[in-house]
């Protein structure tokens, strides 16, 4: 019958072995995400989770096999911690530039947030010149249309003016020619012989 340490260290072993095959999953269900930055973040953490328990069995491993009665098995097994020792070292390094290739993700989804608010902000600037040239051109051809205006009333203005002048004119006249009647007639009816 097996020793219960050499039942541990089998466990541990298989444990090992099933975080290591789920780190790798998720590392390259990470390298295959083109989902939202939520999604990508979920995966970090799980790959996280997953080290952590990967670190807590290669301790528990190490313990085990310095716990070991014979030389030779110790050795063996301290071998095996530090092959996965250096195996999690390795994977570490991908953890870490796959945090890194989310961190550019999450900067690169912010600046082309900011780059579309930008192109918004212009899109209305441009529409308000629109809008406001339209409005000076109206207002323009307004200022025309009113300056031809006060252009013929000023000629109108003038013209009465005139008329007015010859109007007086012409009615003084007709007034002392009337007169001039008026004095004739009384002449000759009241002084005949004049």
């Amino acid at each position: 019958m097996a020793a219960p340490q050499d039942v541990h260290v089998r466990i541990c072993n298989q444990e090992i072995v099933k975080f290591d095959l789920e780190v790798k999953a998720l590392i390259q269900d990470i390298r295959d995400c083109s989902g939202p930055l939520s999604a990508l973040t979920e995966l970090n953490t799980k790959v996280k989770e997953k080290f952590q328990q990967l670190r807590h069995r290669i301790q528990e491993l190490e313990q085990s096999a310095k716990e070991q009665d014979k030389e030779s098995e110790k050795q063996l097994l301290l071998q095996e911690v530090e092959n996965h020792k250096k195996q999690m070292l390795r994977k570490t390094t991908k953890e870490s530039l796959a945090q890194t290739s989310s961190a550019i993700t999450e900067n690169l989804m912010g600046i082309s947030r900011m780059m579309s608010q930008q192109v918004q902000q212009s899109e209305e600037a441009m529409q308000t010149l629109v809008t406001s040239s339209r409005t000076i051109l109206d207002a323009n051809e307004e200022f025309k249309s009113m300056s031809g205006t006060i252009t013929l009333g000023r000629k109108l203005i003038t013209k009465y003016n005139r008329r007015e002048l010859t109007d007086k004119l012409l009615i003084f006249l007709a007034l002392a020619l009337f007169l001039a009647t008026v004095l004739y007639i009384v002449k000759k009816r009241l002084f005949p012989f004049l």
